[in-house]
């Protein structure tokens, strides 16, 4: 399978279209995803091209090739991508490193974690008019490797979680001084999503023991949340969401609330869970996976998946809503799963197998 799979990967950029699952019949998460996950990021970190870069251009020396501008994090199309492929590969070697290549991903991984590389991304990072850069979807994400890190008992990790403080240090900084100017919350379904950016950073704050930070953002996600009412999630989704607004803030929102008060918040917020109505959530559909947006719904089917796992694990096992949100679990996880294992175009393949790690490893709820 691994073999096969590397050969397919290899040959994205040159097909429009591959399919994964046309090498037999579809694995079984627990035998073959994490396989399919890590060969799928070890596929674009280190390669360059396509590529968007996004930042501000002071002079003509801010116009570089990637490897340039981002020596750690260039490939895998954007910056926030090849962060988060980072990201999967290690949380590959925290919890599948028995079924994984534990050795070709620790080389990979020493690759870009060069002090060298690591200063170059800081200096990229620090340039004058550069304070929004990858705010707040790719800081949050370099905050979740940050975790992952720090959880790991590999040999090389202390080294490199070493190896990436300043970054993460700078990132924290701005951050704080944005929060402390951020009047409004920005829910949109792509990556200025504050929601799902602030769920990661607040389990970031927690697991490094940063309570400054947690205390400054837990107050901000109540200032800007605790008093919404009746999510309009029948609107959603838009054309090129990937995140969901409305599953993503109740999930944020279990975070800083008990077990009690997020069960009231969630009835006023979400009304339409008490109808029980079999309907409420349908998976999306891609149409045209070559094209990048599009493509997004792809992950949208991932992320609402793990949101609304967060939502169950919130509530008691007996509260009448769990049965209708587990059932709307299962058929965004087959969806987005199948997404993962199907037909793959680069377009996806650079960053779903990242959202389809978060949800199959149950990160986010804490196992």
């Amino acid at each position: 399978m691994k073999k096969t799979l590397n050969t397919l990967l290899s040959a994205v950029i040159t097909l429009p279209l591959v399919s994964l699952a046309a090498t037999g019949s579809d694995p079984e998460p627990s035998e073959h995803y994490e396989v399919v996950f890590a060969d799928l990021a070890m596929h674009c970190m280190h390669q360059e091209f396509p590529n968007i870069i996004k930042h501000m251009m002071n002079d003509v020396d801010d116009v570089k090739v990637p490897r340039a501008l981002y020596p750690a994090f260039y490939g895998c199309f954007d910056w926030h991508s090849s962060v988060h492929g980072h990201w999967l590969l290690v949380r590959m070697l925290n919890t599948a490193a028995d079924k994984v290549d534990q050795k070709h991903i620790v080389s990979k991984l020493a690759q870009s974690f060069t002090p060298e590389n690591l200063a170059g991304e800081l200096d990229s990072y620090n340039r004058d008019g550069n304070s929004t850069f990858e705010r707040p979807y790719g800081l949050a994400w370099y905050l979740q490797l940050m975790t992952e890190l720090r959880q790991a008992d590999f040999p090389q990790a202390e080294t490199w979680l070493e190896t990436l403080k300043p970054l993460e240090s700078a990132i924290v900084a701005n951050t704080t001084t944005w929060l402390q100017k951020l009047e409004y919350p920005i829910r949109t379904g792509e990556h200025s999503q504050t929601a799902f950016a602030f769920g990661l950073m607040l389990d970031w704050s927690r697991d490094s023991e940063n309570t400054a930070f947690e205390e400054l953002l837990t107050t901000k996600v109540k200032q800007y949340y605790l008093k919404d009412k009746g999510c309009p999630i029948d609107y959603e989704p838009s054309g090129q969401d990937f995140l969901s607004p409305c599953l993503a803030e109740a999930d944020l929102m279990r975070r800083v609330m008990s077990r009690d008060e997020f069960s009231r918040w969630l009835s006023e917020f979400l009304p339409q869970l008490a109808d029980g109505d079999e309907g409420w959530l349908t998976p999306a559909t891609v149409i045209d996976k070559s094209d990048g947006k599009l493509a997004h719904l792809d992950g949208l089917n991932l992320s609402r998946a793990w949101m609304l796992e967060g939502i169950v694990s919130a509530l008691d096992e007996e509260d009448p809503r769990v049965g209708l949100l587990q059932r709307n679990f299962q058929a965004h996880k087959t969806a987005g799963l199948d997404s993962v294992i199907g037909d793959m175009h680069y377009m996806g393949s650079h960053w779903l197998g990242s959202f389809a790690a978060y949800l199959e490893t149950r990160r986010g709820v804490g196992d």
